[in-house]
């Protein structure tokens, strides 16, 4: 399978997913890459990309604290959707939101202080796109500009696939096997709770690649890190003080290299 019916393939899986709801309602993910982004983000009026914004979750909340926010996605439904959460806050809409491919991007040459990039690069399964993605994150990206590239974790299917009793099927074995083997992720059941096919980043190769790209880059974050361990996590993520002392234990490891790849998303934080 060639790279250019890829993107065809997860825009079908797009298309019937809930990617909207999925990052609704402050889940872990949601919050920790909040915090990451606003520790490292320059200050608004800053202007930001925010590439493969799917439903415009995060720009939305760039938004309203004020920043200039142009969102690009390949998957219609989500720019239809990125567009009717934009104009439900006209106080503070997002600034253009339109379909478009992280590898060619229809912007000039750096015009954006920041370059989100928090899904093309596990969605572009060959070496070769991910590169032109972040060859397009550096070419639109101001002198000092910042860009946050996430990956999925070489690990996720297998903690996911033990914890959920997924494992249990024969199929979802071999997956997980054949993930941890290289990181090519493939769904060959069409049962959408295995996912669709992706690429899982080991977090040395995440960060080499957008080293590689030009960026100077630091030890990737954990994201979610270690906090999936925590005893009853649905229940307790609700109860504030718990929250809060989860969120501390995860700041304190989050860059800690023995515990990176057990986070599910790993974050990428380079300067251009």
């Amino acid at each position: 399978m060639d790279s250019s019916d890829k993107p065809e393939k997860f825009i079908e899986y797009y298309s019937g997913y809930d990617e909207q709801g999925r990052l609704a309602g402050g889940n872990i993910e949601f919050v920790r890459t909040q915090i990451l982004i606003e520790r490292h983000l320059p200050p608004a009026p800053a202007v930001v990309l925010d590439v493969g914004g799917a439903a415009g979750r995060y720009a939305c909340w760039l938004a309203e604290l004020g920043y200039e926010v142009h969102l690009v996605d390949p998957v219609p439904r989500h720019v239809e959707q990125a567009r009717d959460a934009s104009a439900a806050q006209p106080d503070a809409p997002i600034a253009s939101v339109r379909l478009g491919d992280a590898r060619q991007l229809a912007f000039d040459a750096e015009v954006a202080d920041a370059v989100l990039l928090l899904g093309p690069l596990y969605h572009l399964t060959e070496l070769a796109d991910r590169q032109r993605a972040l060859a397009e994150a550096y070419r639109v990206l101001k002198p000092g500009g910042v860009l946050f590239a996430a990956g999925i974790s070489r690990f996720a299917s297998t903690e996911d696939g033990l914890m959920s009793g997924f494992y249990r099927d024969p199929a979802f074995r071999e997956i997980m096997l054949n993930d941890l083997e290289d990181g090519q992720h493939r769904n060959p059941t069409g049962n959408p709770a295995y996912f669709t096919d992706t690429f899982f980043h080991h977090p040395d190769e995440l960060r080499a690649e957008v080293a590689g790209a030009g960026f100077e880059v630091a030890q990737p974050f954990a994201v979610e890190g270690i906090g999936y361990l925590m005893q009853d996590f649905e229940t307790r993520w609700q109860v504030e003080a718990d929250r809060t002392f989860l969120l501390e234990v995860i700041a304190k490891t989050e860059q800690e290299p023995s515990l990176i790849g057990i986070s599910p998303h790993i974050l990428c934080v380079g300067i251009k």
